[in-house]
């Protein structure tokens, strides 16, 4: 384990927080897994998800991106953990009500969150600088992708 990043937040309960956990695992920092996982307060596995630590590498943290080292690049990387899980990333509701579904979006998953008006998304960026976000949705007792 290179390096892990923990945080608690409100997302399957608005009673107990959930543990938000993003592990960074392999021989070096640029070439590691990234698994990032949501664990419930009862220790249930909301979400479990591995993608490159290139991932998390903002290119806006560095200087000259083309100029970049190896060393550069950790640290961006190591700075994209720390600030993975910041608070402006969390969103209540996690759907606005004038939002319109995405094309690409399980209109199951999409009614089921935009329905619950406390549900609570957590926006992130993923392979290839997609950036996502994720709610609980109550009635179908998972968390699902919701914006893409």
């Amino acid at each position: 384990m290179l390096n892990t990043v923990r945080a608690s937040h409100y997302f399957s309960n608005t009673k107990t927080k959930d543990n938000f956990i993003l592990q960074l695992q392999g021989p070096k920092i640029l070439n590691a897994q990234a698994k990032f996982i949501i664990l419930s307060s009862t220790g249930d596995t909301l979400r479990k998800e591995v993608m490159p630590a290139s991932a998390l590498l903002d290119e806006r943290e560095l200087e000259d991106p083309q100029a970049a080292t190896v060393r550069d690049k950790e640290i961006a990387i190591l700075k994209g953990m720390n600030n993975f899980f910041r608070e402006d990333r969390f969103t209540q509701p996690a759907v606005p009500k004038t939002a319109a579904q995405p094309a690409e979006i399980d209109p199951q998953s999409w009614s089921a969150v935009k329905e619950d008006t406390k549900a609570v998304g957590f926006d992130y960026v993923t392979v290839g600088g997609k950036e996502r976000r994720i709610a609980y949705a109550k009635k179908l007792q998972k968390a699902v992708i919701i914006a893409e």
